[in-house]
């Protein structure tokens, strides 16, 4: 722990910030916790980004994230509080973090990503992606999503990668 004063010091001196540190399995279960979270998280995602970037072509976009979308929100009540927990054990060391503030600016920028998704992009999926509108499409990169839908789930591919890349590199940084 950082000698830190005001709220990050106060933070880790917190009797949550103690524990994290002193109780021998605490911190590796609730890392446990939040790599299950990490998991459940990038898998639901990457199932529908891989479904934008123009896999599994016979699943309705639409009817694919209304069953994954509940896992992607379910996996946040896992990572949040877990992430809170370890972050109040060392709040010193990771805010003073390289590594630690490009992966919030990441977690920052998958976030927007994914509304701006939401808000102009799929809004439109049951017109681009319909069975009629497929079956009528005869040249194959026509029956791709359009190119805002690919670059969405490109760009959410590569963030939550690199998002994961960086609570990694935590370790060692």
């Amino acid at each position: 722990m950082s000698e830190g004063g005001g709220a990050l010091g106060a933070l880790e001196a917190s009797g949550l910030g103690q524990a994290m540190r002193q109780w021998m399995w605490l911190y590796p279960a609730v890392e446990t916790v939040h790599i299950v979270g990490i998991g459940l998280l990038f898998g639901s995602i990457a199932i529908l980004d891989l479904r934008l970037l123009g896999f599994s072509r016979s699943i309705p976009v639409k009817r694919l994230a209304g069953h994954i979308l509940p896992w992607t929100a379910a996996s946040f009540l896992l990572i949040v509080p877990s992430g809170l927990m370890m972050f109040t054990a060392h709040a010193t060391d990771f805010i003073s973090s390289p590594v630690f503030v490009t992966k919030i600016c990441l977690i920052l920028t998958g976030g927007l990503n994914a509304a701006l998704f939401h808000a102009v992009v799929f809004p439109r999926a049951e017109a681009w992606d319909s069975a009629e509108m497929r079956a009528e499409m005869r040249d194959e990169t026509r029956k791709l999503p359009p190119l805002s839908a690919r670059l969405a789930g490109a760009a959410s591919l590569l963030i939550w990668i690199a998002v994961i890349a960086c609570g990694r590199l935590l370790a060692y940084f």
